[in-house]
């Protein structure tokens, strides 16, 4: 129920039953973004060809970005405050948790004593973690690196996994494919390679799919260190979604 307000004239008070909730139209996602499109492109700011919601402006000296993830914003920029306020009060956007990047789509975001962006995945590890003991009773046995040397999970050749087996391996694939994109490129390449077996699983496959939390345990305070040089080739990477784009300019 809700209790009508003013614009309810004289029933303002009432108490209202609801029959029917309408949170937005089918059509509401898209018309939002073609919205905030129009006023990027008002800002000057235009749309990446590789990755449409990666938006850039020209600055003369330098480039301003800004990473659109449905009504999450990443800005990059030397004035990320103007950007926001022209937001704000120019184009009447209601911006909430506007501040330095700290954590964004399970991504957390540190600065290193010297000031250097770092990106970690330790809550999203520690989760991975929490699955491994629900799914087998015990912590993962750590490992220094993601799979024994010369493993070959192509040549595997032990028995097939059956039922819930099955289940548990695609289980932690995909928590290992997400962690990829928070971060730990470390292990791209292994869960690639053990993901296409997703359909016919191994025994020996789990195995290594066990491994691999093992080694994401070990070193869960890992992180991806974002470094900039301004007087140099300047490479800056914008982590969006599940996509990582790098634009490199002098």
């Amino acid at each position: 129920y809700v209790i009508a307000g003013p614009e309810f004239g004289e029933k303002e008070g009432h108490i209202f039953v609801i029959n029917k909730a309408l949170y937005g139209l089918k059509t509401s996602g898209k018309r939002w973004h073609e919205r905030f499109s129009d006023v990027l492109r008002e800002m000057e700011f235009i749309p990446c060809k590789a990755e449409p919601d990666i938006w850039m402006r020209d600055m003369g000296d330098h480039y301003e970005y800004i990473a659109v993830y449905t009504d999450d914003l990443t800005i990059a920029s030397r004035d990320p405050e103007a950007i926001t306020n022209a937001l704000i009060h120019e184009h009447k956007f209601k911006l909430k948790g506007t501040g330095a990047l700290n954590f964004l789509l399970g991504s957390e975001y540190t600065r290193d004593d010297d000031g250097t962006l770092c990106m970690s995945a330790k809550k999203y590890t520690t989760k991975m973690k929490d699955t491994y003991v629900r799914l087998f009773g015990k912590n993962p046995t750590e490992a220094q690196s993601p799979l024994e040397p010369n493993c070959n999970p192509e040549l595997d050749t032990t028995d097939l996994l059956e039922g819930d087996e099955i289940k548990i391996f695609q289980t932690l694939v995909g928590q290992a494919s997400w962690v990829i994109q928070l971060g730990r490129f470390d292990i791209g390449v292994h869960v690639m390679t053990l993901s296409s077996f997703r359909v016919s699983p191994r025994k020996g496959h789990l195995e290594c799919m066990k491994r691999i939390y093992g080694y994401c345990w070990k070193f869960k305070n890992a992180a991806a260190v974002i470094s900039l040089c301004v007087r140099e080739a300047l490479w800056l990477l914008i982590y969006w979604g599940i996509r990582l784009l790098v634009r490199k300019w002098e």
